[in-house]
């Protein structure tokens, strides 16, 4: 397949990806944003939990949630659930254009582990689904019934999954896949809980009986965990745009602290949109503000290209023709690229000037390029290239 055609499949896909993600992220902030807001009120009908009211667009919107459902349902019922499964879909169209079709270049970097494609897919498609089935478990286990110890279980099943690809993949393919592993997760929480218990109720109404209560409460649980797993896993996925995250020695740190902020924002918003004084959710601010700050004292440039002597234009022009310029130069040589990435040339010492700030963060206090470093390319080599850059005019 051109490296045309693949690249218009990915960008429509993304574009995809993007659509019903914003759809889907959408409707959960929305309706958990509405469970908390409902209010009691005087002469409900009977079996509502609470009513909100609600101003959009010019108009005024009376909601009614019941507490299991009503005794009867109308047949223009709307199901909130393609949004969810076309993100997880597209999602995974992406996974195998970008990282499965060519694992070379984004997935193995064989400085953390010498793989061969076949086997890095299979431990991409199973670690999916084996997270799933472990979260399952957790949520149906005792630890289910107390929110705290199954947050901090799910938690620690999260930075597991870092820890193990951080230890098989390239940084890029650690990260994508942590977004991946908990995007699974949501996924197949409305496919596999949310929406199933939802037609288990309507059934029992259709046939004259009481809905089980445990149900509801069930989808509800699941649905706020992927409400308070959303802003992380947006990180996750741009994640491959900044070096400093995907560059890092320890992506279980980074999933911590990045897990810490995202969740503690959503528990602020949260709790002040069901009516929370400050004074009992304001701690959530600080420790999330704490948490970015602790990512970007870690994320911190290592200092590879201070000290040591610098090295000859020679020596620099050697170390970026045999890394580099096989994909950045007028006529790549490399298989699958057409045409320099996002046009940058490093054919001259000029050219190396002119994008040194970009190849520092790249190349230099990062192993983000070359592509899953499938040249090898050293500690001391990234050290020579940045002791050169950093003693040009200017930098």
């Amino acid at each position: 397949m051109s490296g045309f055609v693949v690249e218009w499949l990915n960008l429509l896909v993304r574009w995809g990806h993007l659509v019903v993600g914003i759809g889907w992220i959408g409707t959960s902030f929305y309706f958990v944003a509405l469970d908390f807001q409902l209010r009691k009120r005087a002469h409900m009908p009977e079996g509502v939990y609470g009513t909100a009211w609600l101003v959009h667009g010019g108009g005024f919107y009376n909601v009614e949630k019941y507490l299991v459902a009503p005794k009867t349902l109308p047949p223009d019922l709307i199901w909130y659930k393609w949004d969810a499964y076309l993100t997880w879909v597209t999602g995974f169209c992406l996974l195998v254009l970008q990282y499965y079709w060519n694992s070379r270049q984004y997935l193995i970097d064989p400085t953390v582990l010498q793989m061969a494609p076949s086997e890095a897919v299979a431990i991409s498609v199973l670690s999916l689904g084996g997270g799933w089935l472990v979260y399952d478990r957790l949520c149906k286990s005792p630890l289910g019934r107390h929110t705290g110890l199954l947050a901090l279980a799910v938690l620690a099943l999260i930075l597991g999954a870092a820890w193990m690809y951080g230890e098989v993949y390239s940084g890029r393919g650690a990260f994508i896949h942590v977004g991946a592993f908990i995007g699974t997760i949501m996924a197949v929480n409305v496919f596999g809980v949310i929406v199933p218990n939802q037609r288990k109720i309507v059934a029992s109404l259709l046939a004259g009986e009481a809905p089980d209560p445990a149900l509801g409460a069930t989808g509800k649980q699941r649905s706020l965990h992927n409400n308070y797993l959303t802003l992380p896993v947006l990180l996750m996925m741009v994640s491959n745009h900044y070096p400093l995250l995907t560059g890092h020695p320890y992506p279980w740190l980074v999933v911590a602290l990045v897990v810490l902020a995202g969740g503690s924002v959503r528990h602020f918003i949260n709790r002040h949109e069901a009516g929370d004084p400050l004074g009992r959710i304001w701690w959530a601010l600080p420790v999330a503000t704490a948490a970015i700050a602790a990512l970007v004292i870690v994320t911190a440039p290592t200092g590879r290209s201070a000290g040591g002597p610098v090295p000859s234009d020679a020596a620099v022009t050697a170390i970026v023709e045999k890394h580099c310029t096989m994909c950045h130069s007028g006529r790549p040589t490399h298989v699958g690229i057409t045409e320099p990435p996002k046009g940058v040339e490093l054919t001259s010492l000029d050219d190396l000037r002119r994008y040194a700030e970009a190849i520092t963060a790249q190349a230099v206090t990062s192993n983000a390029m070359p592509l899953g470093n499938e040249t090898r390319m050293s500690a001391a080599e990234r050290g020579e290239l940045g002791a050169w850059l950093a003693a040009q005019p200017g930098h």
